[in-house]
């Protein structure tokens, strides 16, 4: 933002009205000024012109700005005193201002609609308006009774290495088609419209002629990055352009940072498929959550939930702007984007941002796209966690990670894998299980479960456990399962084990009741077990027992784990 040259316009719009003894909204004229230096190259009050106020009110306003409709009159005054300070200061002719004038009335109706459409609303006022002035009033941020959109908490993530992150930025397609337009329309000296938009054949002859796949789409990035800036119709590069292989990875990343929050806010249509660009925050958003390859079919199945729980903003309010170039919507609304494979190809157009990658899995965040959106989320104040590297710490912090980070399942596995590779099955043993001693069932049962990874090389750290009383029945478990000599484990030890190994899978159980029950249905202990557990002298048995009564679809063995939760609380264990 050049904050000079509108500091200076303020004060100048404040001496002028009072000399006019006109009334100025200040705040509001600043607004316009500040965006459009932002946002639209304006560096003083000449450059201002009809078509820089159509894109403030219709484009970034609605985007940006969180207003209702009705204040839209509020906007609509302060342009139009803008204007004739513009032209009593001789900034602007008065054939200009006409213009202007022209445009504002055309503007005026509009105006309303275009704050109301949900379509062109950035991601920070999508969240921040899906919250509420009242949520915001009354809920702390990340209040366990909040669930809006702004409140929900994100989870910790893995990031790679900037250096990392920064090869595979400029090896995204989008990002470096849109170095490739600017580059090709300098050195070719080759102008745009009017409206700044890449004519209908240079748009063409790129795409031929330097492998630009989507060159509209590019063009505007560039545009919005600052990578380019237009003179009149005259393309030049930007300050300190060039190429994008020749870029510091801190500039890169920067860079890569503001392609996010184009794609997240565009304006222009992504993929061409108003279903998936008017949810491109909620698309990322779900993938970023959940970190792991989701199928297009249950992206499908998200899509339409979304679509069906509010009017389609592409029939509500009109479409989406897809560019001056790249060509309108597919026919049919958002519905029926899930047949003739176009959300494929609309999720393969996607890929070509080089925020998401398609796998054999499903549709995932890229390394780059990940830590993309987390600085935007961080930039928007909300907590976005980064997840440590659990393989470079000891037997504790692995342990503790699993536990406390919400590590996917994918990602725990992978700080499993290299944790182990680090060390040999003696070592790794060794480390786990003397990070036990006296912990809480959950501890334990993690440590053992990776144990249980280990071959017979472990054996002697397993085998010297016996001696130990909680860890004993694991380790004679663990050395029979193996085919080696062991111990036979007493009725009360079978008993102690399996109390043992069910409290590991409380949180779990507590998370998705529905899954722990349908796994218990199939792996449960039987009753004529159950009905002895609350002889065992473990400190989760009640709330084991009644786990199993409340979730066991077997009537038999739910009723003898009740009877038995029943006496366990009677003897007072807990």
């Amino acid at each position: 933002m050049s904050i000079e040259w509108v500091n200076r316009a303020i004060d100048g719009l404040r001496t002028w009205g009072c000399e006019k003894g006109v009334e100025v909204d200040v705040d509001e004229v600043r607004l316009l000024c500040d965006y459009a230096s932002d946002y639209l190259e304006v560096r003083e009050l000449g450059d201002f012109r009809p078509g820089t106020f159509e894109e403030l009110l219709l484009e970034i306003y609605p985007r940006k700005v969180i207003a209702p409709p009705e204040s839209a009159p509020e906007t609509i005054d302060a342009a139009r005193t803008l204007v004739e300070f513009l032209l009593d200061t001789g900034e602007i002719g008065g054939k200009v201002a006409i213009r202007i004038r022209e445009t504002i009335d055309e503007i005026e109706p509009e105006m309303p609609r275009a704050l109301a459409d949900t379509t062109k609303f950035g991601m920070a006022k999508s969240i921040f308006s899906a919250i509420g002035p009242d949520s915001l009033e009354l809920v702390e941020p990340g209040s366990a009774d909040c669930d809006c959109p702004g409140c929900a908490p994100l989870p910790a993530v893995r990031l790679p290495p900037a250096a990392e992150i920064a090869a595979a930025v400029r090896e995204a397609p989008l990002l470096r088609d849109a170095h490739h337009v600017v580059t090709w329309l300098v050195d070719g000296g080759r102008t745009t419209t009017t409206r700044k938009a890449l004519r209908v054949r240079d748009a063409r002859d790129v795409a031929a002629q330097a492998s630009v796949e989507r060159p509209a789409l590019a063009w505007r990035l560039a545009l919005d990055l600052g990578l380019a800036r237009v003179e009149r119709t005259v393309v030049v590069a930007g300050e300190g352009f060039r190429p994008l292989a020749s870029r510091a990875d801190e500039e890169v990343l920067d860079l890569w940072a503001g392609t996010i929050e184009f794609l997240i806010e565009a304006p222009v249509a992504v993929t061409g498929e108003p279903a998936v660009d008017e949810e491109m925050y909620s698309v990322h958003d779900l993938l970023y959550r959940l970190q792991a390859p989701v199928p297009s079919e249950a992206v499908a199945e998200y899509l339409r939930e979304i679509a069906a729980g509010r009017p389609s903003a592409s029939t509500e309010h009109g479409p989406v702007d897809h560019g001056p170039v790249a060509g309108g919507p597919a026919e049919g609304g958002p519905m029926n984007i899930w047949s003739d494979g176009r959300l494929d190809a609309a999720l393969a157009g996607l890929a070509y941002t080089g925020t998401v990658q398609i796998t054999e899995d499903g549709l995932t965040l890229t390394p780059q796209g990940l830590w993309g959106l987390r600085e935007i989320y961080s930039e928007m104040g909300l907590d976005a966690p980064v997840a440590p590297d659990l393989a470079e710490g000891d037997a504790s912090g692995l342990i503790a990670g699993l536990i406390s980070d919400g590590l996917p399942a994918e990602v725990a596995e992978r700080d499993v894998a290299a944790w182990l590779v680090r060390r040999t099955p003696e070592q790794a043993a060794t480390e786990l299980l003397a990070a036990v001693a006296g912990t809480p069932a959950e501890v334990r049962g993690i440590a053992v479960t990776i144990v249980d990874r280990l071959g017979v090389e472990a054996a002697p750290v397993v085998r010297s456990c016996l001696d130990d009383p909680e860890l004993r029945p694991h380790a004679a478990h663990w050395l029979s399962a193996r085919g080696l000599e062991a111990p036979v484990l007493t009725h009360e030890e079978v008993l102690w084990v399996t109390v043992d190994m069910l409290a590991l899978a409380l949180p779990a159980a507590e998370a998705d009741p529905d899954g722990f029950a349908e796994n218990i249905a199939v792996s449960g202990p039987p009753a004529h077990l159950i009905e002895d557990m609350w002889r065992v002298e473990h400190p989760d048995v009640v709330e084991v027992l009644e786990l199993l009564g409340n979730s066991l679809s077997d009537r038999v063995a739910a009723k003898a784990a009740r009877k038995a939760a029943f006496k366990a609380r009677s003897r007072g264990i807990r």
